[in-house]
């Protein structure tokens, strides 16, 4: 068993308020866990209306199926989200 994480530090310059970043953030995370079969979750961050902390999580039954998922979540938040600010932080246990 093989474990794929990937933490996204988001910042987003435009949200005028919490709830303005929750509604970004929760579209996010719906789309991701409906396209990718992932968990997806906000882990920091909470408080701030301009930053969040996303972790996505997968398990795959080895190390090739497991990096091709956190990739194509990857390439996903960038190819769709081009205004967001991101660092990106990949893991393969």
């Amino acid at each position: 068993m093989i474990i794929g994480s990937v933490v996204f530090e988001i910042h987003l310059p435009y949200a005028g308020s919490l709830k303005e970043k929750r509604m970004i953030i929760r579209s996010v995370k719906e789309k991701l866990k409906s396209k990718f079969n992932v968990s997806v979750s906000e882990v920091g961050d909470h408080d701030k209306w301009q930053s969040a902390q996303v972790a996505v999580v997968t398990v795959a039954p080895d190390r090739k199926q497991a990096e091709k998922v956190v990739q194509n979540v990857i390439n996903f938040v960038e190819t769709n989200y081009p205004d967001i600010h991101i660092n990106i932080y990949k893991e393969i246990i």
